[in-house]
């Protein structure tokens, strides 16, 4: 007799796996979003006169935490795994928190940016394909979309667009993005 589990049938157990796919990325995406502000929050603590900033991160990084708190309970109630490159984006993220901040409060705006235009699209493609399955949860995501839209466009009122290298540093935080959410979607 063999021990090995049987591979689902097609579209057997699909909608459930295609959940666990959606709230296992959304939280890794939440929970490097908290690393990310409280890396650049860091930074600018550090430095006198950007108070401001400093403020603006902290209310950002309290939002997305309130985001996380809330795919950590869902993870745990639908007995879903976090993803297993927890630990890589642990380091990603800190990393590009730091690093946008060390090159200064634009950069940093800008990295906001390019986060949250990734993820808001994110958000507004499963509201579309989850609304009718779960309504409560699209309901709860399109909250969460409207705070990341908040974020974004509060970093351009604030110059991201001004920062060094803007086209460049937007485009491979955007490429990065879309990676790792793919990349935690499965793994």
């Amino acid at each position: 007799m063999s021990d090995r589990i049987p591979l689902p049938r097609p579209g057997q157990g699909a909608d459930k796996a295609r959940m666990d796919e959606i709230l296992r990325v959304d939280h890794a995406g939440e929970y490097a979003a908290v690393l990310i502000y409280r890396a650049q929050r860091a930074v600018f603590e550090a430095r006198k006169g950007r108070e401001a900033i400093t403020r603006d991160l902290g209310e950002m990084q309290d939002q997305e935490a309130v985001h996380l708190a809330r795919f950590e309970r869902l993870l745990n109630e639908r007995k879903v795994r976090p993803t297993a490159m927890t630990p890589v984006w642990r380091l990603a993220a800190s990393a590009l928190g730091a690093g946008t901040a060390l090159i200064g409060e634009k950069a940093a705006h800008a990295c906001t940016e390019a986060v949250e235009s990734v993820i808001e699209q994110h958000y507004a493609d499963q509201i579309a394909e989850i609304g009718d399955r779960d309504p409560a949860l699209a309901a709860e995501l399109m909250q969460f979309r409207e705070e990341e839209l908040a974020h974004h466009d509060h970093a351009i009122e604030h110059g991201s667009r001004e920062a060094p290298a803007y086209r460049l540093l937007s485009g491979v935080i955007k490429a990065g993005c879309r990676a790792a959410i793919k990349i935690s979607e499965k793994v």
